[in-house]
């Protein structure tokens, strides 16, 4: 059995099932049944306008967003399928701090619900910078099915590799 570096902390019972699924050539359709649709949002502009919708929607008492890009310098291998960041300079006798969000590019041609999942994730660091229970807590509030969402991107991100 080949190990599954996307799914390193799930139970043996499910990596059993992921690896039953992949062996039958079956992984594919499971996922094209569930997600078929890929979205539209394929420039940077209609990614900000994509993660300011969401915002206004959930987290209009947050610090404004500086920039929303496309990302390809971001490796999915090392983990990170999206980056926040608090970029902090000095003006006059003031700091000033702006927020940018950056996406992976593998997700401008992935299916909607993927790109939703890394965008819910990034935008809830800006309340919360741990992955703790007030953090999902505010994913779920966001994108109630987040926890299913994030485990089929992780069977998502399996496929792709086995792609390469």
């Amino acid at each position: 059995m080949r190990p599954l570096k996307y799914l390193g902390g799930y139970p043996p019972h499910v990596l059993a099932r992921v690896h039953a699924l992949i062996e039958q050539g079956r992984l594919r359709d499971v996922l094209g049944g569930r997600y078929g649709e890929l979205h539209s949002v394929r420039t940077d502009g209609q990614l900000y306008d994509y993660v300011q919708a969401l915002k206004e929607r959930h987290l209009r008492q947050s610090v404004p967003l500086a920039k929303v890009v496309y990302d390809n310098k971001l490796q999915v291998m090392k983990h990170a399928l999206g980056t926040h960041t608090s970029i902090s300079r000095v003006q006059g006798d003031r700091l000033k701090a702006s927020r940018e969000i950056r996406i992976a590019t593998v997700f401008r041609d992935s299916p909607a619900e993927f790109l939703k999942m890394i965008v819910v994730h990034e935008l809830a660091h800006l309340r919360e910078p741990e992955h703790d229970k007030a953090f999902y807590r505010l994913c779920t509030h966001m994108a109630p099915d987040y926890h299913q969402l994030e485990f089929d991107l992780r069977l998502y991100l399996t496929l792709l590799d086995l792609d390469t």
